[in-house]
């Protein structure tokens, strides 16, 4: 049941005064995020700031709230303070979207640390705690990305913690604290377009500020009960460039946003190999969990760097081109969301005009992450690409959910990564929707699928009785051809698949396969099927060794 905010005057932040404060930002960033969407104009104006923060904030308040309602159903004391805060800073840690969400999963780190410490290790004092919070959050905050910029939620961050240690040096409550920070970072909101070119040029404040200056009225509203005077944000930007491209041309194309495992030390290395790859790096965590955020043109290197320090998952790569191209603030008409198997695939698919959900080997992905997926999109209509049979139920979930904020959906039942490539090849923006679903459904069912895999141990299948090591072909999805080498069973797959007709083969290589055999399989079609076009694609890190279409 969503927890329903009411601020009540308070002394000190509690575990209930912390619960409100996270639906007091929740609902503020809800009410602003268009708008916020509409200024995003820094690092890169795609339209997704507000976006991203209040996805960021609905993350961590659903961990706050299951963990309130995981302690009233097993009847145990009230959560604590310490419970209340790590909780909904690990929320915004696994839920974290966009260079500004990580940020804040990051500004929240950093409160929790405090609030979240023992007692007898806690700074005393009139308003102390909370000014203590609020300054190793700017501070950590600051850590943690890779070359801070004044002029962007990072100096509303500083602003709202030395003011509020200002005041509590006066000796003020908590609430004064609070209001001090909220009125430091308005007014520093305020400077931010003198600050940072892109934003003066623009006319604009910086967008992630905005949704920092929501947060902190939520908190003095939490503990004062009076509510802020006014949205931190209205209207769209005074100047609109010609190119909403122009002032990003030359940044990089894509951004990468994964969890990943590792060591402090692992991600320090981290740090500095992907620094090399690309800007905008935030890096935001600890304990062995964190956060990557990273603009790059080679995404695939982006997730190397992350199997190299650690297990990196939940991978989200983003092509920023249509993005740009749609201006700030409003949504594309229509767009696709690809579920791949394979970096190669996923950035196949993202130049297409794709958003990716990238997965790896047996996984699949979460409603959460296909709506978020979904989301990321930010269009008014989207055709979904699960990928595979696995994962109907999920997309359809997600689908549903789309649908009730207000997103017209459609899921294509494709079994394949080949079924949704052959999708995307037919799918046209500019006609009807209805018509382009139909369109990208009879391209993907017109497409068999086969899949060269390696048998892990011995069992029956539809071909017989494989052994450990032993190559097998399926067709369809069922196992047709079991062989010894990978080259001679996929010409064996390719001749069944193309004895009942076909005019385009699509091979897509798994890492470790050579172009040999690529080129020898071309040839293989060739000689036996001579109006045949062959297209061969790098499926890249967690692909199968082959995958196979036949239209």
């Amino acid at each position: 049941m969503p927890h329903e905010p009411q601020p009540q005057p308070a002394d000190e932040l509690d575990a209930e005064a912390v619960r409100t404060w996270s639906s007091l930002a929740l609902a503020a960033l809800g009410r602003a995020r268009e708008d916020i969407d509409a200024i995003n104009v820094y690092p890169v104006a795609d339209a997704d700031t507000g976006t991203n923060l209040y996805l960021t904030a609905e993350s961590a308040d659903r961990a706050l709230a299951e963990t309130f309602d995981s302690a009233a159903r097993a009847a145990e004391a009230p959560t604590s303070l310490p419970e209340a805060v790590r909780a909904w800073a690990h929320g915004a840690l696994v839920g974290a979207r966009g260079n500004s969400g990580t940020i804040l999963a990051q500004l929240l780190r950093g409160v929790a640390d405090v609030l979240g410490a023992e007692p007898e290790g806690r700074q005393t004092g009139p308003g102390g705690l909370l000014a203590h919070a609020l300054t190793r959050a700017a501070e950590e905050a600051y850590a943690a990305v890779a070359h801070p910029v004044e002029g962007t939620m990072l100096t509303v961050a500083g602003a709202a913690a030395r003011a509020g240690e200002a005041a509590s040096a006066a000796a003020g409550t908590a609430v004064d604290v609070a209001r001090a920070a909220y009125d430091a970072a308005r007014a520093a909101l305020a400077e931010t377009p003198g600050q940072l070119a892109a934003l003066g040029r623009a006319g604009v404040v910086d967008a992630g500020g905005c949704g920092l200056v929501a947060v902190l009225g939520a908190l003095w509203q939490a503990l004062s009960g009076q509510e802020p005077a006014a949205e931190p944000v209205a209207g769209r930007p005074a100047v609109q460039p010609d190119d909403p491209c122009e002032q990003h041309e030359d940044g990089p194309a894509y951004e990468v946003i994964y969890l990943l495992e590792a060591s402090e030390a692992a991600v320090a290395e981290l740090r500095a190999r992907l620094d090399g790859l690309g800007d905008s790096l935030v890096v935001v965590g600890g304990d062995g969990l964190w956060n990557v955020h990273v603009h790059v043109d080679d995404p695939g290197a982006a997730v190397e760097a992350g199997v190299v320090a650690g297990r990196p998952y939940r991978i989200r790569i983003t092509h920023f081109g249509d993005e740009r191209r749609r201006g700030r603030g409003e949504r594309a008409q229509r767009a696709v969301v690809a579920v791949v198997p394979g970096e190669g695939l996923a950035g196949l698919c993202a130049e297409a005009g794709a958003t990716t959900v990238l997965v790896r080997p047996g996984e699949v992905p979460a409603t959460a992450e296909l709506l978020d997926a979904v989301r990321r999109a930010h269009a008014r209509e989207v055709v979904l690409l699960p990928g595979g049979t696995e994962l109907r139920a999920a997309a359809a979930t997600a689908a549903e959910q789309a649908r009730a904020e207000g997103v017209r959906v459609a899921v294509i039942p494709t079994r394949s990564a080949v079924q949704g490539l052959a999708a995307l090849a037919v799918h046209d923006p500019d006609g009807s929707f209805d018509e382009d679903v139909v369109a990208m459904t009879a391209a993907a069912g017109a497409t068999r699928y086969g899949e060269l895999a390696v048998a892990e141990r011995q069992s029956f299948t539809s071909a017989g009785i494989c052994q450990a090591g032993d190559v097998l072909g399926l067709i369809d999805g069922d196992v047709a051809v079991i062989g010894a080498g990978l080259t001679e069973t996929a010409e064996a797959v390719l001749d069944r698949m193309l004895g009942s007709g076909g005019e385009l083969v699509t091979l897509v290589l798994g890492p470790e396969v050579p172009d040999a055999v690529a080129e020898r399989l071309q040839a293989h079609v060739q000689s036996g099927h001579l109006a045949v076009d062959t297209v061969t694609y790098r499926g890249g890190r967690y692909s199968a060794p082959l995958l196979i279409g036949v239209e």
